[in-house]
């Protein structure tokens, strides 16, 4: 059972919390993350998140990075408990998932317009910053590279991509925590797991994307910032 109180600005004591689709790590993660977006953020505008997952992290951060466009995309099948939460709790700068699957898909442009959002001029400027929260070690490798390699051709110089999760550091797990969360990972699918970070930082490289910021986060994660150079 969790707790029904979203901690945010933008709080329904109308809604019932229990009844959505919930992700304990988004809830213990979701103010850390904020607290750095907020910094890495200033200045630009339009953010897409890749792999929005329940949506929380979604419903969080748009009423508290007000002069953010949060546009929210995963594949259809997640697309329910997304909506769910948007429609609990809705932000005039939120926008309805977009239908993206990294198997094979282009990034994604536009957005779904509705009662919130009475203009298209928010979701018709490029994206200049993605974010991406816990994916990297679920998905394959494959999917991996190719997130970066989109990354690096929808990002203009100076963009930002954001991502968020647990990350080995030279070859070694960074905590018991974490390896024991691996191997229940690659049991599941041996094709995720947690990646090394310099895999990561020289995957980025490849595509023109630098690392300019590691944040520490809890519970032996990372916030890695790379910028388009």
């Amino acid at each position: 059972m969790h707790d029904n109180n979203l901690d945010s600005d933008n709080s329904n004591s109308k809604v019932d919390i229990s009844a959505l689709p919930f992700s304990q790590a988004c809830e213990n993660n979701k103010q850390p993350i904020l607290k750095v977006l907020q910094t890495e953020l200033q200045g630009f505008s339009h953010v897409l998140e890749i792999g929005s997952g329940t949506g929380q992290h979604s419903v969080y951060f748009a009423p508290n990075l007000p002069e953010i466009s949060w546009q929210t995309s995963d594949v259809i099948s997640n697309h329910r408990p997304i909506i769910a939460w948007h429609n609990a709790y809705p932000a005039p700068n939120l926008y309805s998932p977009l239908a993206f699957d990294l198997a094979h898909d282009s990034v994604p442009v536009g957005g779904h317009l509705d009662s919130n959002h009475l203009n298209s001029s928010d979701i018709a400027k490029p994206y200049d910053v993605i974010f991406t929260a816990n994916t990297l070690h679920i998905i394959s490798w494959a999917l991996v590279e190719r997130l970066f390699a989109l990354a690096g051709v929808t990002l203009q110089m100076d963009d930002k991509l954001i991502v968020y999760g647990p990350f080995n550091e030279h070859g070694k797990y960074t905590s018991e925590g974490n390896q024991r969360f691996d191997a229940m990972l690659r049991a599941g699918n041996p094709d995720s797991g947690i990646r090394d970070k310099e895999d990561i930082v020289s995957l980025a490289k490849a595509h023109h994307l630098q690392l300019s910021q590691t944040y520490a986060m809890p519970a032996n994660n990372q916030l890695l910032v790379f910028y388009k150079r």
